[in-house]
């Protein structure tokens, strides 16, 4: 008997009648043979309110208590999931994450699956139940309850449907499937049929929010088949997979794009002897994601280095650069905020030269200037103002007839 994953995100279970429409969902799939486990995450914006409640009470809060108090916000769905489904006469039940056998390691807020052991789960399923399971938590080797951070619940649903042998995971979102932009922004964006998992990572990663990175990771590496289905209406979604038919023609498959980029250029006196992995080592110890990377040096100039962070790692940088300004022996340290990343993605561009040259000449024609260049064997991009931002996708998305995708 085939099993499957189905997970549910937290807007898909954000009141009674989102929960039934679930219950439904599920029953639909148990009344076609298959065994079905579900993983689902806090009801709407519970874990912002859990957050807010504990930020009144104690703004310094450990992170082991707050994974005691998030989460609570899944074990709640769990159980009045498990109850709607009961309720319509297939039996089912609920299992917090480490009832259901997910270890993780001790690091609390930010914990990695190391294993689920997932016996109790497969022996609710051979006795034709439905297991609920509660996403975005774990227990680690002591016993101590954890959370897994942000796109735990992907993580957990992938990791479950891996450990039962599951045929897929299907991810229920509010979004009908992975589309070639956000169709909140471009309104004529497509709906892809499927992705590659490397395409799919690489949109996650420049700012798609349907699904997150770590969970696509975990799916490539065991080759478990995603599929992103919508949760309010009938769909088919988008499946994620490892090799997907290339439409005719199209070799850019989808358009991310990021708010909030921060550029720091260093500049010295004299060319600068030292590595720079003096300077991105000082900054992965305070945990600060460095994107785009530039270096400058020519005879004549200034010698610099330029790189891309996230403006919430803004004044950790700077703290940083300060604090190591005598070992590091640079100058000064100029920023610049106010900036967007927007990306073009897709595997038909390893094959196929000029694609690069066809982006950066739309942007030119649109009198959209480029701060800075990033790419790889199947993305390009681009940091330019935000300002300019929502011009540039919808450019792009034109330029590389995105919209015409079927």
């Amino acid at each position: 008997m085939e099993r499957i994953v189905m997970k549910f995100g937290g807007t898909s279970v954000a009141n009674e009648e989102r929960i039934e429409r679930a219950a439904s969902l599920i029953l639909k799939e148990v009344e076609q043979g298959k065994q079905v486990a579900v993983v689902v995450s806090a009801m709407g914006k519970t874990t912002d309110q859990l957050l807010a409640l504990a930020g009144e009470i104690h703004p310094n809060a450990t992170s082991r208590e707050l994974d005691m108090l998030l989460t609570t916000g899944e074990q709640v769905t769990a159980s009045l999931l498990a109850m709607a489904i009961t309720a319509k006469g297939i039996e089912a039940r609920s299992f917090t994450g480490w009832q259901a056998g997910i270890q993780t390691d001790s690091i609390h807020s930010k914990a990695r699956i190391e294993e689920v052991k997932a016996g109790k789960v497969i022996a609710t399923l051979n006795k034709g139940g439905v297991a609920v399971i509660t996403g975005f938590q774990g227990v680690d080797g002591t016993g101590e309850i954890t959370t897994l951070g942000r796109g735990g619940s992907d993580t957990s649903a992938v990791a479950v449907a891996i450990a039962i042998e599951a045929a897929r995971c299907d991810i229920y979102t509010d979004v009908e499937g992975v589309f070639t932009t956000d169709p909140r922004m471009i309104k004529n964006a497509s709906k892809l049929i499927e992705i590659s998992y490397d395409e799919m990572l690489e949109l996650a990663n420049l700012g798609a929010g349907v699904l997150h990175p770590r969970a696509i990771e975990f799916a490539k590496n065991h080759q478990m088949p995603l599929r992103v289905r919508p949760a309010h209406i009938e769909g088919m979604g988008t499946v994620i997979k490892e090799e997907v038919e290339m439409e005719s023609n199209l070799i850019v498959r989808g358009v991310a794009f990021e708010e909030d980029i921060v550029r720091i250029t260093i500049m010295y006196d004299t060319p600068y002897n030292g590595s720079l992995a003096n300077i991105f080592t000082a900054l992965a110890g305070e945990q600060v994601n460095v994107d785009i990377i530039v270096q400058t040096i020519m005879e004549g100039e200034q010698p610099s280095v330029s790189f891309s962070i996230k403006n919430e790692d803004f004044a950790k940088t700077m703290n940083v650069l300060e604090v190591n300004k005598a070992e590091l022996g640079y100058k000064r340290a100029d920023f610049e905020v106010g900036l967007a990343k927007v990306s073009i993605v897709g595997s038909g561009m390893v094959s196929n030269p000029g694609v690069a040259a066809n982006m950066f000449d739309a942007l030119r024609l649109a009198s959209i200037p480029i701060k800075m260049v990033s790419t790889s064997e199947i993305k390009v991009s681009v940091v330019i103002p935000t300002t300019h931002m929502e011009e540039a996708v919808a450019v792009l998305h034109n330029t590389f007839a995105l919209e015409q995708i079927s």
